[in-house]
């Protein structure tokens, strides 16, 4: 229990600094939070292409993967991936079809949302 315990809070402290990091970057730089989003996504290639997100991810488990980072990750895993089996075509699909059930299902609950809500317009 207490591991489990201890295990909830190392996510959610590593999870809230990656936000709290990106707020940080909206608030005192001049980068729009599209930047912010591609700066976080590389840095999650650059991370799995060194071999540091492993073992990063090792300690800070969905703190990390959870986020865009981990989404960066995944793309450079499965490009990786599919380029020793395929070539160098490989590494174009293989991101994408790493990630693609978690796409597909970001498409269906935002296609959903907008069933169930309307957007106002500022």
């Amino acid at each position: 229990m207490l591991q489990r315990l201890l295990t909830y809070l190392i996510v959610f402290t590593a999870g809230g600094a990656i936000c709290a990091l990106a707020q940080i970057l909206v608030v005192k730089t001049k980068l729009t939070p599209a930047r912010i989003l591609v700066i976080f996504l590389v840095a999650g290639i650059i991370m799995q292409a060194v071999g540091l997100y492993e073992r990063i991810h090792n300690v800070l488990r969905a703190g990390i993967s959870v986020p865009i980072v981990g989404f960066g990750a995944a793309l450079a895993r499965g490009a990786n991936q599919y380029a020793e089996q395929h070539g160098f075509i490989g590494a174009f699909a293989g991101g994408l079809a790493i990630t693609a059930f978690g796409i597909g299902i970001a498409v269906v609950s935002s296609y959903i949302a907008t069933l169930l809500f309307r957007a106002k317009s500022k």
